[in-house]
């Protein structure tokens, strides 16, 4: 499966984010990939008020890349932001097209690091996978990406691939700890891990403030043996991978740890 990790940087206006959506997918496709993956926040960059732009997934902004997808015979994976409890939103992955119309709705808030999501978000309460060719994949936003268990349920579940969408947040250890990180969950669950970050706005020259999230960059395609096969640096970037999903068989009959682990 060629699969496309477009790490791009969103701005504070949907209708921008959909023509770099739009145009990162187009060159996917003619790569050859059968799925495109954005970052989290695609639809608006955080650090903007997302709950005045959030939309349920049966709106116009969904419906437009459901229709890029169709047009382009591709699967997108996006982020956006949907209602949700008390004024606040949900923090929403969208995968659309070639049979694929599902979504997922981020379990782990990040408050951490001085930043408080669940101020202004509602935490999902369900994994979500999507089969694309045969191939089951799990999806995950961001924080989840420190909690194994999220990652056990997909593989469990049958899942080859776990697609993770970020904006990272900066800082001293963060992008190491985002190349750690994804590393342990291949680990894990012997499963790819397709990590897709925004960009690093300094990248380009962008000066920020305060403590929303934006992205470190170097999204990355792990292995199911913890192996960086790919990797981007913190500039925007279309990486198209080929991956070998007989490895995942391959790398279960050496090193079983599904099958071996203990339920404490």
């Amino acid at each position: 499966m060629k699969i496309a990790l477009a790490q791009v940087l969103s701005t504070s206006d949907p209708q921008h984010n959909l023509a770099i959506i739009r145009d990162n997918a187009k060159q996917a496709a003619a790569a050859g990939a059968s799925i495109v993956v954005f970052p989290e926040a695609m639809q608006v960059a955080f650090g903007n008020p997302v709950a005045s732009f959030a939309e349920p997934v049966n709106a116009r902004w969904a419906g437009i890349i459901r229709q890029q997808a169709r047009d382009l015979g591709i699967t997108i994976v996006a982020g956006m932001f949907t209602p949700g409890e008390n004024g606040r939103v949900r923090n929403t992955l969208l995968a659309a097209g070639r049979g694929v119309d599902t979504h997922y709705d981020k379990i782990h808030l990040f408050d951490a690091f001085g930043y408080q999501e669940s101020d202004a978000v509602t935490p999902g309460d369900a994994p979500v996978q999507f089969e694309l060719d045969g191939t089951t994949i799990g999806l995950a936003i961001c924080y989840d990406l420190r909690f194994p268990r999220l990652f056990l349920t997909h593989a469990k579940a049958g899942a080859k691939i776990s697609i993770v969408s970020a904006s990272w947040g900066a800082g001293p250890g963060k992008a190491e700890q985002w190349k750690a990180l994804a590393q342990a969950r291949a680990m894990d669950t012997t499963t790819f891990v397709v990590a897709v970050d925004q960009a690093d706005p300094e990248s380009v020259g962008h000066q920020l403030t305060g403590t929303a999230p934006r992205g470190v960059g170097y999204s990355m395609v792990v292995d199911p043996l913890g192996q960086v096969i790919a990797q981007a640096g913190r500039e925007p970037e279309l990486l198209v991978v080929d991956l070998d999903l007989d490895l995942v068989d391959r790398a279960r009959e050496k090193l079983p740890v599904l099958k071996n682990m203990v339920e404490l």
